[in-house]
């Protein structure tokens, strides 16, 4: 039997968080081992966790295979490793998650049911005891939520904890589009492709994985930047189309200003009162900015630094 299933771990600088994704991704249950491979793809200049992949690759209960992706970018990492990826089916963790010992068998056994092209599942992220201020609302923002029914699902989200069928992608070797290397949504892209050539997402409950955000990214500052890059997403892939879409564009605009000035106002008053939500809706009124102003120089660059 060949390799089926490869297990996709991109990572950049995170050897505490990667060594947990990897050695959950290794205890994995309820499979033939002879249909599994693990991919770490470093997008570290230097080959950085090399070492550490070479000492579990050893003992591991399927091949585990290291790549050294130096060209920055978070396109061109997920590139690199779909295209050494042996599997049918490519499953993404991301290098800050830990799947529990059946979450790649109930990805597979989902997508199996429902003849999927993409299965997703749920994403529960975990903050340190010592954050207090907006824990819940950065718990969420980390966080993934969906239906408690497995199912077709008519929308998409993003790469971690996802299930892909190769044979579904617009391009099966090099899948994301390279523009997106600094700015991110690369997923988007392509699921928002994938989408409209017809393709069929699927919702699996029991696939959850846990999420343990860098530190530094457990603050209103990051997450806020983050909420207006999300709410960006609309408008520029309207843009990205062939041909444009600029009525598309016009309209998220709009609707981005009316956001941006009702959850304002909202997070004005909670803020003034002190509501343990307030954070909620200065998210809300970040992302509404976002759709507005989504070109140019009002990009954000979440990735692509290699240095």
């Amino acid at each position: 039997m060949g390799v089926t299933t490869s297990i996709i771990i991109p990572t950049q600088r995170r050897p505490a968080g990667l060594a947990v994704a990897v050695r959950s991704a290794l205890a994995q249950a309820g499979l033939d081992p002879r249909a599994v491979e693990l991919i770490v793809a470093d997008n570290d200049q230097r080959p950085s966790a090399r070492d550490f992949v070479g000492s579990v690759a050893a003992g591991a209960p399927f091949p585990v295979r290291y790549i050294h992706v130096p060209q920055a970018g978070v396109a061109n990492v997920r590139n690199a490793a779909v295209a050494a990826a042996a599997g049918e089916f490519i499953a993404f963790l991301d290098d800050d998650q830990e799947a529990p010992a059946g979450w790649l068998a109930a990805l597979l056994a989902a997508r199996q049911r429902h003849a999927g092209d993409v299965v997703f599942g749920p994403v529960r992220a975990r903050a340190p005891a010592a954050v207090k201020a907006h824990r819940a609302y950065l718990e969420r923002f980390f966080s993934r939520e969906g239906p408690t029914e497995e199912g077709v699902t008519p929308g998409y989200f993003g790469c971690g904890d996802s299930l892909l069928r190769r044979a579904a992608l617009p391009d099966p070797v090099t899948p994301f589009d390279t523009a997106r290397n600094r700015i991110g949504g690369e997923d988007d892209l392509l699921f928002g492709t994938m989408q409209a050539a017809g393709a069929r997402f699927v919702w699996a409950p029991e696939a959850w994985v846990w999420e343990d955000p860098v530190p530094a990214r457990l603050t209103l500052r990051y997450t806020l930047a983050r909420a207006f890059a999300y709410g960006q997403g609309p408008s520029s892939h309207c843009a990205a189309r062939t041909p444009p879409d600029w009525p598309g564009v016009a309209r998220w605009m709009v609707i981005g200003l009316a956001q941006a000035a009702l959850y304002g106002l909202q997070a004005a008053f909670k803020w003034a009162v002190g509501a343990p939500d307030r954070a909620v809706a200065l998210d809300r009124a970040a992302r509404g900015l976002g759709k507005t102003f989504w070109f140019g120089p009002f990009k954000i660059n979440f990735y692509g630094r290699s240095l």
